[in-house]
């Protein structure tokens, strides 16, 4: 092995006597390459062979390269790049041969091996990598896409780029993205040539033996790609993935006309359809001969008549389809319009009314979802229509009994109408739902109770909670709590809740922190108190948290009735329950907090 590495070492002498000749690099740089390049080469041709040190030797050339060109411009020279930098390429590519040989199924170092080759190599280079990667990795159509768009772009080779996308679809025949890519790279084709003819016959130039096939100038391969697409991919969504593609082309308005028909034709009975026509409507412009409109009100007129023509489709639509689907899709529409700054009351006054409308007739069939009941109880609520927005949540609440969210949708009507019936409804709510899920309405009863009853009302409450919500969920809750306790009542209510609590497992290290940080707050903060709160807290959780530790080694120090001598305990007892990268952790902040880092 040591011969190879000697061999290897001298290969690289020309270029580094170069690169001190001519002044880029000093003699003892070049003897602390020649160290680090042994150590490196030594790594690359062990038995047992480890990637990262592969990635380590070309992490390396490149920084190399990067800072013989940084001193290159620095010094104003720019010969002999044959005889330095092109010979570090070439062994870098060596190296990443024998990297992606050893470990082919690494996706991450081929993108690397075409960064490098990208930046670094030639494009004949770059093609040879990407041949080789594809080889290996056919099943990944992001992978010949990229390819494809290298020839593409870089190359300027559309010959190439189609024979790639060819090859991939024979791997991936149902593969919507490849076709997509397909798609929009023979339309950039079609584009580029018309405009190079263009330039040719603007300049009057002779064209001579060039050639720009009819088909292609129309963009019939494109059609072609679209019509085999969509035999093959029977789906609206990826319909209108083409149509979008096709909008981006003016010379192309024939064949965005026959995607639109279509997908009019072939997907009728899909909402996204739909969907797409209606809000296309939003897109039509004005006609040539048309006077644009010239004032703030002309303009809102215009918008307002726009999204008539379009609500006027979504009522077609939800009679021909009749779905959950397409009336969220109506609704969403309705919302986003609404959502839409203008300074026209008018216009907005008219979007209010027509999304009012639309959820009224979308409840009346009973095909509105859950989810837009509560944006329809919200909208309500934000215009102050308490008594419609009750009626929709209790109609919502029948529909959906067992919904969290439609009993807070209801309460949070209640309480913003003053309702007196709320503590009955919260009762209610527990009856109906399962105990698992109430976390959420203990948590808005409390913080109601809060604001409404006083301190003994609201602390029945939070102690009900605490026997009704168990496990994980409790956790949340006794925080909530601990923290009412402290506003309401001081750090003596405080304590006195967390010691009712602190045999009532699980806990937080939230909630330790919070009774260590009130006690902190006091005037007089007794550090015994601090060290039963430390010692109850990394009772549970000493083992993995050890931040907690060196809080509490910083508090014996910090602290005037600290007791420094017992940080080495506190230190050796940590080391004991710490375990894997928590103890390596303490170890660490401790030393920086010796250090006066931390």
């Amino acid at each position: 092995m040591a011969e190879v590495i000697q061999e290897r070492i001298e290969d690289r002498l020309p270029e580094l006597e170069q690169l001190e000749r001519i002044g880029l690099f000093s003699h003892a740089e070049i003897k602390a390459i020649i160290k680090k390049a042994s150590d490196l080469e030594y790594r690359i041709q062990r038995r047992a062979l480890c990637k990262e040190d592969f990635i380590n030797y070309v992490q390396y050339e490149i920084n190399l390269l990067e800072l013989i060109q940084r001193r290159r411009i620095r010094i104003g020279y720019s010969f002999k790049k044959d005889e330095i930098e092109d010979s570090i390429v070439h062994r870098v590519q060596g190296v990443f041969r024998r990297a992606s040989a050893k470990w082919k199924d690494d996706v991450q170092l081929w993108l690397s091996y075409v960064v490098f080759c990208k930046k670094w190599a030639t494009k004949a280079q770059l093609s040879k990598v990407f041949s080789a990667m594809l080889a290996i990795h056919s099943n990944k159509p992001a992978l010949w896409i990229m390819a494809a768009k290298w020839e593409m772009e870089d190359r300027l080779s559309s010959e190439s780029a189609r024979q790639l996308f060819l090859r991939a679809l024979r791997f991936h025949p149902q593969c919507a993205k490849l076709y997509q890519e397909y798609f929009r790279m023979e339309l950039m084709h079609a584009e580029k040539l018309r405009k190079e003819k263009q330039e040719f016959e603007k300049a009057k130039m002779d064209m001579g033996n060039l050639d720009y096939p009819e088909e292609i100038l129309t963009g019939e391969l494109a059609r072609i790609i679209y019509k085999n697409s969509v035999n093959i991919i029977k789906s609206a969504e990826f319909h209108v993935s083409l149509l979008s593609i096709a909008q981006l082309f003016d010379f192309a308005k024939d064949l965005q006309k026959e995607i639109y028909d279509d997908l009019q034709a072939l997907h009728t009975d899909d909402p996204l359809t739909w969907d797409y026509v209606a809000r296309r409507e939003l897109e039509i412009q004005s006609q040539p001969g048309e006077e644009q409109p010239a004032t703030k009100q002309a303009r809102a007129e215009e918008v307002g008549r726009k999204e008539e023509r379009c609500c006027a489709v979504y009522e077609e639509a939800v009679k021909t389809l009749p779905t959950e689907a397409m009336w969220k899709c109506y609704i969403n529409f309705c919302l986003e319009r609404f959502a839409k700054k203008t300074s026209s009351q008018s216009l907005r006054g008219k979007r209010l009314e027509r999304t009012m409308t639309a959820f009224r007739k979308a409840h009346e069939l009973r095909l509105l979802p859950e989810f837009l009941y509560k944006q329809w109880i919200e909208l309500l609520l934000h215009h102050d229509f308490l008594k419609e927005a009750l009626q929709v949540a209790v109609a919502g609440i029948e529909l959906f009994r067992d919904s969290v969210m439609m009993w807070q949708m209801k309460l949070q009507v209640l309480i913003k109408s003053k309702s007196p019936d709320i503590a009955r409804l919260f009762e209610e709510a527990f009856v109906s739902l399962k105990p698992q899920v109430c976390l959420p309405l203990w948590i808005s009863w409390a913080e109601w109770s809060e604001g409404a009853n006083s301190q003994e009302d609201t602390e029945a409450i939070y102690k009900k909670a605490i026997l009704a919500v168990t496990g994980a969920d409790s956790v949340t809750l006794k925080e909530k709590y601990l923290d009412w306790a402290y506003r309401s009542g001081g750090y003596k209510k405080a304590r006195t809740v967390f010691k009712s609590l602190q045999e009532s497992r699980p806990f937080s290290v939230d909630f330790f922190r919070k009774i260590i940080q009130f006690e902190k707050e006091q005037e007089s903060c007794k550090m015994a108190n601090l060290r039963e709160y430390y010692e109850r807290a990394l009772r549970e959780f000493g083992s993995g948290d050890s931040d907690l530790w060196i809080d509490y080694i910083k508090e014996e120090l910090n602290h005037p009735l600290g007791r420094p001598e017992n940080c080495g305990q506190i230190y050796w007892r940590a080391m004991k329950m710490l375990q894997g990268e928590s103890a390596e952790e303490f170890v660490t902040k401790h030393a920086m907090h010796q250090a006066g880092h931390l």
